[in-house]
């Protein structure tokens, strides 16, 4: 590896994924390691119009001695090449790949035996999707859901058949591009050069987004219909959101305690689908993207998280819960507790009797 643009202790590495019908194509994996060697780790996938910056994840959980990963996708942030179109893609699927190759390295070439994803919005869909389809494999122990994109954020009539049938009209040109409302509100709300406290690289995350395609938006939705339809994810799943959407078009304060891009509670509405044990957080004040939220927010987000962290992916050598017997295993118990009774009382009764008998 080499050093990461963020500087040292980040460190990344390319990840060959041969061509498609632009060109060559790469992901980009970036590591920071805890401060002592550690068997647990941490894949971070960042969501649309977006790449990996946000160090202070990073630093929660690496304070938590886990050692960090973060994957920028084909075509994002750092695996963006001058020949492509930023964030197209024609399939979800088609970041399967590069989501197998990071955690091959991290389980086998780095040594880890426990691995924690993490996915905010287009990730937490990709996520799911990848980890429904490696159930069963010991690849996935846990999964973080940041405000995943489960549905579009529009009426029903817009996001059901009318987008059906935009999409079979124009399924041809898949580089064709929508007339859709651009980010712009949301990025406001997070740079430091607007309303934000972030700093970020503009040329890899604009504050207006890149333009929506026609084929990447036909792979959304054959994403979304698929987990609308029901995951089968076989490890513990933190779905965690905003507890309000903001839907208005012009600037208001709302937008940074508000998520201003998803519907909220289509994001609670599919979560339970995902699998056996799905817990779902909300937070007054959250953002979008929550870990971006306000500080107080944002703090109570990393509360919850490394209290639902602590609950289900203890740490290596952590005593197991000892588990009480279920009532009807408790009859022999119970015999044997009312014999003892039995036997006490006899002996009072019996010492009783001797001590009368001394007396009289």
């Amino acid at each position: 590896m080499e050093t990461d643009v963020l500087g040292w202790p980040y460190e990344r590495h390319s990840i060959d994924l041969g061509t498609d019908d632009e060109g060559p194509v790469v992901a980009t994996l970036v590591r920071r390691r805890a401060e002592t060697p550690t068997r647990r780790a941490v894949l971070h996938v960042h969501g649309f119009v977006d790449y990996f910056f946000q160090t202070h994840l990073a630093d929660f959980f690496v304070e938590r001695g886990w050692d960090f990963y973060a994957l920028d996708l084909r075509k994002y942030g750092r695996s963006l090449l001058p020949h492509q179109t930023p964030n197209f893609a024609r399939s979800l699927t088609d970041y399967f790949p590069e989501l197998d190759e990071a955690a091959r390295i991290i389980r086998e070439q780095d040594g880890h035996d426990q691995l924690l994803v993490t996915g905010h919005s287009t990730g937490g869909l990709i996520t799911s999707l990848w980890a429904h389809t490696r159930k069963g494999r010991g690849v996935v122990d846990g999964l973080f859901l940041n405000s995943p994109f489960f549905d579009f954020n529009l009426p029903w009539l817009m996001r059901r058949p009318l987008m059906a049938a935009i999409l079979a009209v124009s399924g041809r040109s898949p580089y064709r591009k929508m007339p859709v409302s651009s980010l712009g509100l949301y990025g406001r709300s997070l740079h430091a050069e607007h309303h934000g406290e972030w700093d970020y690289d503009l040329a890899w995350k604009p504050i207006l987004g890149f333009p929506v395609r026609m084929g990447w938006l036909e792979a959304i939705r054959r994403g979304q219909r698929r987990l609308r339809a029901g995951l089968a994810i076989d490890a513990p799943v933190l779905v965690a959101c905003s507890s309000r959407t903001f839907r208005g078009r012009q600037w208001h304060e709302d937008v940074r305690v508000t998520d201003s891009v998803l519907d909220v509670d289509h994001i609670t509405r599919w979560a339970p689908g995902l699998g056996p044990r799905v817990t779902i957080a909300r937070f007054d004040g959250g953002m979008h993207d929550l870990t971006l939220s306000g500080k107080e927010v944002r703090a109570e987000v990393f509360r919850e998280l490394g209290r639902w962290v602590d609950a289900f992916l203890p740490a290596p050598g952590t005593p197991e819960m000892v588990v009480p017997p279920a009532p009807e295993d408790q009859a022999e118990l119970v015999t044997m507790l009312e014999a003892a009774e039995a036997a006490v009382e006899s002996a009072i009764a019996d010492e009783a009797d001797d001590k009368t008998g001394t007396t009289a």
